[in-house]
């Protein structure tokens, strides 16, 4: 009696380590399958995959052969809802997904509307987004796009919207806002622009050179002859005595300038 339930143990033990081995993948649907790359088991007999879950559900797809696709479709899953995927294997084997950054978030949003007030409001509509990436805020100064905030994104299909308030300077101003998805590819919205009658604010620099004092509250860039952001910020005051002696260049307002530090 004993050697029978001794070895019954023997047999379940044998048993749950053939059934051992699980893949998960956690992500957002894509709009796009799985695919797998099945195999046969160690032992020869049967495939390597034995049990396919999405959410928890028992997937329906074919899984007895030597490659598989896994459908979401077929369990209803919707464009960017959040998945998590189950490939269990047997121990002895080891199956491979071909495309596992399927389920990473890409870029995927449309703008159906983005404006700009007489304040500096940013306001902005979108729909399809397949995943919550957040949207970073740009705004066109000194010849190029630079980041001035972000707004993070509900990454639902349905229509969102999202604003942000922005600073102005003098002249024209122009913003939009982007996505940086999977793999670091990006998608921009079109661009906004508004002409504020900011008046352009002047600067001045200390006798000693130890400070730039700007006549109204601005952002600001300093670079040094090598193209090297050293000093970034906001505000009527520039710090500039930890500076070595030289030539720099100063961005301000919409403006580019240069100094010499003494």
């Amino acid at each position: 009696m004993k050697k029978s339930l001794l070895l019954s143990i023997l047999i379940l033990f044998s048993l749950y380590n053939a059934l051992a081995g699980t893949i998960v993948l956690e992500g957002k649907y894509q709009d796009k399958n799985l695919y797998v790359k099945n195999g046969f088991a160690g032992n020869g007999v049967g495939f390597c995959t034995y049990e396919v879950t999405i959410n928890g559900k028992v997937s329906t797809d074919e899984i007895n052969s030597s490659a598989f696709e896994i459908d979401f479709s077929a369990l209803n899953i919707q464009p960017g809802a959040p998945v998590i995927v189950e490939i269990k294997y047997k121990d002895d084997c080891s199956p491979k997904v071909i495309n596992p950054d399927a389920l990473k978030s890409k870029a995927s949003f449309e703008v159906v509307n983005i404006n700009i007030d007489k304040n500096g409001l940013l306001v902005w509509s979108t729909k399809n987004e397949m995943g919550s990436l957040p949207f970073i805020v740009e705004q066109f100064r000194w010849n190029r796009w630079i980041q001035i905030g972000e707004v993070e994104g509900s990454g639902k299909m349905d229509k969102n919207i999202y604003m942000f308030q922005t600073n102005r300077h003098s002249g024209v101003n122009k913003f939009r806002v982007k996505q940086i998805g999977f793999a670091g590819v990006s998608k921009e919205s079109n661009s906004v622009t508004f002409s504020s009658t900011v008046a352009q604010p002047s600067y001045s620099m200390t006798e000693n050179t130890s400070n730039i004092e700007f006549s109204a509250e601005t952002m600001f860039e300093v670079f040094d002859v090598y193209g090297n952001v050293i000093k970034h910020g906001f505000g009527n005051d520039l710090n500039i005595a930890n500076l070595s002696i030289g030539d720099y260049y100063l961005c301000y307002d919409n403006v580019m300038a240069n100094f010499k530090k003494k």
